[in-house]
C-alpha cells in the first residue's frame, strides 16, 4: 500500500461527525432533513453514529422544532432522549440551535428579535444541559444570509444588499448575545462558528468583484471577533447599505470570537469569474453593477485545479490565529469519488497540522446523507445524497465511507482500491466550458489528470467484452475513473477453472463484475447444455477461485427465476420457482454462488433498457414508430424495467460498498411490456398509433413466461424511478443519435477529401 494512506501518528486529528438537519423556510413552508432522513423518529441511530468512532458530533437542538411555540411550550422530549444517548455514546455533542433557518414562524431573519428571542432559546437549552460544552447558535450565517437576503431563495426572500447584510447582523448578533445567555449558566461553553470558506479567482477584468467576494467571505467571523470598523475593507460597502453604523460596532463593544473556526467546505465554495459570458452554460451566467458575468465553480472551468482547502486552512489560521475545525467534508457523488473527497480534505488538515495550523477536527458531514440539495432545498423532489450511511433502505445501510472513517478514527491504513483515483474535480471530464488556462501553478497532477499509481492499482475484472452489460461498466468505470480490465471468452472463459485461475493471478482483481452469459430465453429451450454452461456453471467457477482468492464477486440474475403466481413485487426473500430453462440456469446459480463464495453479490434485474444499446426493446419500439412501422408488445406481461446506467452505477456502489447476498435492482413500477412501450413513446413524442398491445401467447415465444415478474427490495430502492430514467433514457439517446450523425459526417468528408 503507498505510504501516502498510511495515517500519521505525530498528531492527533479528530473525527467528528455531522447530521444534516436543515430546516429551511420557503414561503410558508418548511423543509426538514431530518424528517425526510427518518432521524427524528429514529432514536437508535445514535448507537450507529458511535459505531464510526467519531469523537464528537454536530447535533441539532433546532428553535423550530423545540420551540416553535415559545419557551413556555417548548418540548424537551426529544433532545432529552437524544442528548443523553450521545453521553451515554461518548460522544461529544455541538449543539446547533438554528441550522440554515429562520426561526419560528413568528419571526425572520431581519426581524429586530431575532436575536433577542434566539438567545431566550439558548439560555433555555444551556439551564436544561448545563453539561453541554460547545454551541454553534447558528450555522453558517454569511451563507443563510445570501440564500435568504440576497438571492432569494429561502424566507424571507430579499434580493438586495440591504436585506442581506441585516440578515446578517441579525444572525450574527444572535450568536453573540446566545453565547452570553449560554455563559451565564456555563462559564466554559465554548463557539463553534461555522461558515462556508471558499476563494473566489477571475480574470483581470472580473479582478474588483472577484476581491470583493474575497473580503465578504470573512464577515461573520470578523463581526465576531470585533474586526469591524472604519479601517475594514468592507466598511464603506457595509454603511452604504442604510444600516446604523453603530450596529457594526457593536460587534467591537462586544466581541465573542469562536474558540473554534468550523469551516465548510464544498466542490462549489471556489468560484472562477468571467466577463466573457458567451462561453458558458446560461445556468451559470449573473449579473453585477449591469455586467453580464460568468460564475462557476473552479472545478467545472479551469485547466489547471485549485489545490484545495488547504491553502484557506492556511489563510484562516494567519488571519485569525484561532484553532480550526473542517466542520463540513461531504460531496455529492459517485461512492469512489466520496472517499476521495474526504481522503483529500483529511491530508489537507495532517498536512496543515505538519505546518503549525491548530486545527482539531475533520467533520464527515451528512451522516444519513441528504434529500434536495442540487435545488437548494427548495421543493421535495426526492433526490437523494447517501452519506456514509444510506437510508434509502429500512433501515440506514453503511456504505464504504463508513468503513473509511472507522480506519481514520482508529489510525488503521486506507485499503480501499478506489482511493488511488483522482476525483472527478480534478480528472479531464470535468469542464462545462471551453477550458480556462491560468498563468499561476495551481495544483499538482499528472499530464493526463489519472493517478501516478493507477498501474500499480488491482482492477476490476469484468467480463462480457461483447455485451451491451460489460461495455457499460466499462463505459461507467472510465468515467468515474475506476481501474478495470473488460475481457472476452478467449481471455478468460469464465466456465474454465483454468483459465480464471490464469486471468486472476495475471490481473490480480480486487473484484470481479461477470456481465456475461446466455441471453436467449427462448434458444434456451433448445439449447440448455450451453445455457448452463455458460449461467450457472461459470459463475459457480467464479465464485469458487473468487473464494480461494477473497475477492468480491458480482453476477446477474433474472426476475424469470419466479413462476409469475404473485401479484406484487417480489422482494429478495421471495422463493424462487422458475418456469423455463434460462430462469432455471439464473436460479440455479445463485445457490451455487451464494454457498461457494460468502462475498458473492448476485443482482437480480430485469428489462433493460439503454442509449447505448441499439437491440433492446425500447430501442426497437421508438424506431420502428419513428419509421411508422408497426410494433406489437405483449399487454398481460408485466415487469419492472430497469435503466442500465443506472444499474451499474448502483451495482458499483454496493460492489465498494462490500455488500453481498441478493438484491433486487430495476427503476420500480410494473409495467407491461406494452405499457412501457406507450409510455416512452409518449415521453418521446413519438406517434404511438401504430403500437399493437397484444397478448403475449401472440408473438411466437417460445419458452413460457411468467404473467407477473416485478421486482421490488427488501433490501433497498437505489435506483430512480421510471418516469424520472425514462426521460433521461431520451436525452441520452438524441445525444448519442447526435454524435453518430457527427461521426458520419466526419467520415463522409474524410472520403470525399
Amino acid at each position: 500500500m503507498n505510504e501516502r494512506y498510511l495515517p500519521q501518528p505525530d498528531k492527533q486529528l479528530e473525527l467528528w461527525g455531522g447530521l444534516e438537519c436543515t430546516v429551511n423556510r420557503v414561503s410558508d413552508n418548511y423543509f426538514s432533513q431530518m424528517e425526510r432522513n427518518g432521524h427524528a423518529d429514529r432514536a437508535d441511530d445514535i448507537h450507529r453514529f458511535a459505531s464510526l468512532g467519531i469523537r464528537a458530533i454536530r447535533y441539532p437542538i433546532l428553535w423550530e422544532r423545540t420551540a416553535p411555540d415559545g419557551i413556555e411550550q417548548a418540548d424537551w422530549s426529544w433532545p432529552d432522549e437524544r442528548l443523553s444517548a450521545l453521553r451515554q455514546a461518548g460522544i461529544t455533542p455541538i449543539a446547533g440551535l438554528v441550522h440554515h433557518g429562520s426561526g419560528p414562524r413568528h419571526t425572520s431573519l431581519i426581524d429586530p428579535e431575532f436575536a433577542p428571542q434566539l438567545a431566550e432559546f439558548a439560555g433555555a437549552v444551556a439551564q436544561r444541559y448545563p453539561w453541554l460544552e460547545y454551541y454553534t447558535p447558528v450555522n453558517e450565517p454569511l451563507t443563510t444570509a445570501r440564500f435568504s437576503g440576497l438571492y432569494g431563495v429561502w424566507y424571507p426572500h430579499g434580493r438586495d444588499e440591504k436585506t442581506f447584510i441585516r440578515a446578517l447582523v441579525n444572525q450574527c448578533r444572535g450568536v453573540v448575545l446566545s453565547m452570553r445567555a449560554i455563559r451565564k449558566i456555563n462559564p466554559h461553553a465554548r463557539l463553534v462558528q461555522t461558515d462556508d470558506l471558499g476563494k473566489t479567482y477571475g480574470t483581470p477584468e472580473m479582478s474588483g468583484l472577484a476581491n470583493f467576494y474575497n473580503e465578504r467571505r470573512w464577515l461573520s467571523w470578523d463581526l465576531l471577533c470585533g474586526k469591524v470598523g472604519p479601517e475594514h475593507a468592507l466598511w464603506d460597502y457595509l454603511v452604504g447599505t442604510g444600516i446604523d453604523p453603530a450596529e457594526f460596532l457593536w460587534f467591537r463593544d462586544n466581541p465573542c470570537p469562536p474558540d473554534i473556526i468550523g469551516i465548510n467546505y464544498y466542490i462549489t465554495s471556489e468560484r472562477w469569474l468571467d466577463h466573457r459570458a458567451e462561453n458558458y452554460p446560461p445556468q451559470y451566467i449573473g449579473q453585477y453593477a449591469g455586467h453580464a458575468f460568468a460564475d462557476i465553480e473552479t472545478a467545472r472551468a479551469l485547466a489547471t485545479p485549485t489545490p484545495g482547502i488547504g491553502p484557506l486552512l492556511q489563510e484562516a489560521w494567519d488571519r485569525y490565529r484561532l484553532p480550526l475545525a473542517v466542520t463540513e467534508a461531504h460531496l455529492d457523488a459517485t461512492r469512489e469519488d466520496q472517499m476521495r473527497w474526504l481522503l483529500e480534505i483529511w491530508e489537507a488538515a495532517r498536512e496543515a497540522q505538519a505546518n503549525d495550523v491548530d486545527i482539531r477536527a475533520v467533520t464527515v458531514w451528512a451522516l444519513l446523507g441528504s434529500y434536495d440539495w442540487n435545488c437548494l432545498v427548495t421543493e421535495c423532489k426526492g433526490y437523494y445524497e447517501p452519506g456514509p450511511f444510506d437510508v434509502r433502505s429500512p433501515l440506514p445501510r453503511p456504505t464504504a465511507v463508513a468503513g473509511m472513517m472507522r480506519a481514520l478514527a482508529s489510525g488503521q491504513p486506507l485499503l480501499h482500491p478506489v482511493l488511488t483515483g483522482h476525483g472527478w474535480w480534478r480528472r479531464p471530464g470535468r469542464f462545462l466550458c471551453p477550458p480556462v488556462a491560468t498563468h499561476s501553478v495551481l495544483a499538482s497532477i499528472s499530464a493526463d489528470g489519472h493517478s501516478m499509481v493507477d498501474s500499480m492499482v488491482s482492477p476490476i475484472l469484468i467480463t462480457g467484452a461483447t455485451g451491451t452489460l460489460g461495455r457499460a461498466f466499462a463505459r461507467i468505470c472510465d468515467q468515474r475513473n475506476l481501474v478495470y480490465r473488460l475481457v472476452d471468452r478467449r481471455e478468460m472463459d469464465i466456465a474454465d477453472p483454468e483459465s480464471v485461475a490464469q486471468a486472476i493471478a495475471r490481473y490480480r482483481p480486487w473484484a470481479i463484475v461477470n456481465a456475461c452469459g446466455y441471453v436467449r430465453v427462448d434458444d434456451a429451450e433448445t439449447d440448455a447444455e450451453r445455457c448452463f454452461r455458460e449461467n450457472t456453471q461459470g459463475p459457480a467457477v467464479l465464485a469458487a477461485a473468487c473464494a480461494r482468492h477473497d475477492i468480491h464477486l458480482l453476477s446477474f440474475s433474472s426476475d424469470l427465476v419466479f413462476d409469475g403466481r404473485q401479484q406484487s413485487p417480489y422482494v429478495e426473500t421471495d422463493p424462487v420457482a422458475p418456469i423455463n430453462v434460462y430462469g432455471r440456469s439464473k436460479a440455479d446459480a445463485e445457490l451455487r454462488m451464494l454457498d461457494t463464495h460468502s462475498r458473492s453479490l448476485v443482482v437480480r434485474t430485469s428489462a433493460f433498457f439503454g442509449p447505448w444499446d441499439k437491440h433492446n426493446f425500447l430501442e426497437h419500439v421508438l424506431n420502428n414508430l419513428e419509421r411508422g412501422m408497426p410494433c406489437a408488445a405483449a399487454s398481460d406481461i408485466t415487469v419492472s424495467p430497469t435503466f442500465v446506467p443506472d444499474l451499474v452505477h448502483a451495482c458499483l456502489d454496493l460492489l465498494i460498498d462490500g455488500e453481498t447476498g441478493i438484491w433486487h435492482l430495476t427503476n420500480g413500477n410494473p409495467v407491461t411490456w406494452s405499457g412501457l412501450a406507450l409510455q416512452a413513446a409518449e415521453l418521446a413524442g413519438a406517434d404511438a398509433s401504430r403500437l399493437e398491445p397484444c397478448p403475449g401467447d401472440r408473438l411466437g415465444y417460445v419458452a413460457a413466461r411468467p404473467a407477473y415478474s416485478a421486482l421490488n427490495s427488501g433490501r433497498g430502492t437505489l435506483l430512480p424511478a421510471l418516469d424520472d430514467a425514462l426521460q433521461r433514457y431520451l436525452l441520452m439517446r438524441k445525444e448519442e443519435a447526435a454524435k453518430e450523425q457527427l461521426t458520419r459526417k466526419t467520415g463522409t468528408a474524410r472520403s470525399q477529401a
